[in-house]
Parts: C-alpha cells; sequence; structure tokens
C-alpha cells in the first residue's frame, strides 16, 4: 500500500516549480525587432490545443508579432508559446512545430532539425513555404522547451522570403531563438 502511495506522489511530483514566464518585451533581439500586436487572446487557445495534455500545466499563452526596425515591409518575428509547469520538454518542441507545418498554405520544405548548446535547453527548427494569395514564402520556424516555457519563433525577412529552402542556416535561427528566449522569458515574482 505504501508504495502505490509513493508511485502516485511521485507521478504527480513530476511537474517542476514554476519558476519562470514567458512574456512579450516591448522589443526583441536587443531591440531590433518592435512588438507591433499581442495576438494572445486571439491565438492562445491554438497553442493550449497544440501542447497535448498530461505532460503540462499551462498557466497563460502569448502571442506577439514583431516588426523588424518597426517597419512591417523589413521583416517579422512571430512569437508564440505558453509557460507553467511541463514534465516533458520534447514533446512541446515537437507540437509546435507539428502545428506550424500544418497550417493553412503550409507546406514543410525542410523537415526538423536538432541543436544542442551547453546550458541552454534544446531547440529545433525546420524551413516552412507558405502559399498565400498566388504568393510563396520560405521561412524559418524554431521552438524551444524548458521546465517552465515553450515557445515557437519564426522570422520572415526579405532575404529569407525567397530563399532556397536548403540553403536557409538553421543553426543561426536556433540562435536567434536562445536569444529570443533569453529576452521573453522572465523569473516569476
Amino acid at each position: 500500500m505504501t508504495l502505490i502511495v509513493l508511485i502516485t506522489l511521485r507521478s504527480e511530483s513530476g511537474f517542476p516549480d514554476a519558476k519562470s514566464a514567458l512574456t512579450l518585451p516591448e522589443t526583441l533581439v536587443d531591440g531590433r525587432f518592435q512588438l507591433a500586436q499581442d495576438l494572445s487572446d486571439s491565438e492562445g487557445q491554438r497553442i493550449e490545443d497544440e501542447a497535448g495534455a498530461g505532460y503540462v500545466k499551462i498557466t497563460d499563452t502569448v502571442v506577439g508579432k514583431y516588426d523588424l526596425g518597426g517597419d512591417e515591409s523589413r521583416g517579422a518575428l512571430l512569437l508564440s508559446g505558453m509557460y507553467g509547469r511541463f514534465s516533458n520538454t520534447v514533446m512541446p518542441r515537437e507540437n509546435m512545430l507539428k502545428g506550424a507545418g500544418e497550417g493553412e498554405g503550409m507546406t514543410v520544405a525542410v523537415g526538423p532539425k536538432v541543436f544542442m548548446q551547453s546550458g541552454s535547453p534544446t531547440v529545433s527548427c525546420e524551413v516552412l513555404k507558405q502559399d498565400k494569395s498566388g504568393t510563396t514564402l520560405t521561412y524559418p520556424v524554431c521552438a524551444w522547451a524548458d521546465e517552465n516555457t515553450a515557445a515557437a519563433v519564426a522570422s520572415i525577412t526579405s532575404e529569407t522570403a525567397s530563399q532556397d529552402p536548403s540553403n536557409m542556416d538553421l543553426r543561426f535561427y536556433a540562435k536567434l531563438t536562445l536569444q529570443v528566449r533569453s529576452e521573453a522569458v522572465q523569473p516569476i515574482g
């Protein structure tokens, strides 16, 4: 009987303490991108639906669109994610990339590649092609998940929009994603 109780307690304690929150700062990437739209209310539920059940306890979701130099025509960065408590850091990262590739008019041009850097969470990146109103855009999407935060970062510039997907430097975008993480994740309290 005691063994059963210990197993039950261990399962419940499989979730880490909530120490960090995902935020939408006014600027990202050393001030290069300015927050243009907070889409958390309209897009947040989709993120919760993609997260999966059983290994996440979501506190809140955030979705923000950032413009390069405050000018959307120069480029944009989309940060969408959640924070709470995650007993599994692989599934949220994989599910976010899967969800991005299944959007309307989307195809995965280059499948997920995994990047690990000592002292940082694992980042996975893929290249998407989006057909919209007869125009095709190409851009990288990267995702991370740690014990308290998980997010996807999409970066679109005039340079990436027409780039050959196989020539996309996903290692660069994985590092960019970690920089976004360092600026958007804040301690709770």
